[in-house]
């Protein structure tokens, strides 16, 4: 048995090694990708924030996006238009707003912040990041859950979701303009 057998082999004894490669190669490779579109070369790297990247995408991401697909999966089992309408409905109310809050309040605890300073970024950076993904995530999922199979949804997702982390890691590096709350009009 030849060394991509046995990876085979592997990969379809236990299914969530291959989410978990998936994440543990794109995140840290999507940081890498969006800072040589900054610029950046190898030189000037910020390898500590590619660390934080392969933490999050390896130790958080991939075991909970294989759960959540087994339990789309479970919970509506069938691959016709009106479910798959209702998968990406649920997602996108669910599943897509919740990642994009633990993405940037996880990523900046990890960069050393306390709750406040994550909680700061959550808000200045989710709404404009959720609604560009409701513009890409909508297309992918309907794509993922009508012509993939299940046991390979999560790598094709996370693929997909190289793309989407290149723009999550350019929207973490931005600093967008702070809200300014004394200025904003009261409730009479």
């Amino acid at each position: 048995m030849g060394a991509l057998s046995k990876v085979v082999k592997v990969f379809n004894t236990y299914p969530f090694s291959r989410g978990l490669l998936s994440y543990t190669i794109i995140f840290p490779s999507s940081c890498l990708i969006q800072q040589t579109l900054a610029g950046n070369t190898w030189e000037t790297y910020d390898w500590k924030r590619v660390f934080r990247f392969w933490i999050y995408g390896t130790f958080f991401l991939a075991p909970v996006g294989y759960g959540y697909v087994r339990i789309m999966s479970k919970w509506l089992p069938h691959t016709d238009l009106r479910s798959n309408f209702k998968r990406v409905l649920i997602d996108q109310t669910t599943y897509s707003p919740l990642m994009t809050v633990a993405f940037f309040g996880g990523m900046s605890l990890l960069e050393g912040k306390d709750l406040n300073g994550a909680k700061e970024e959550i808000e200045q950076k989710f709404l404009p990041t959720y609604k560009i993904g409701l513009g890409y995530w909508p297309i992918i999922q309907t794509v993922n859950f009508t012509y993939i199979s299940e046991k390979n949804r999560v790598p094709f997702i996370s693929l997909c979701g190289m793309v989407w982390t290149v723009f999550l890691a350019f929207m973490l590096q931005t600093n967008l303009p702070k809200k300014d709350k004394k200025n904003l009009p009261k409730d009479d």
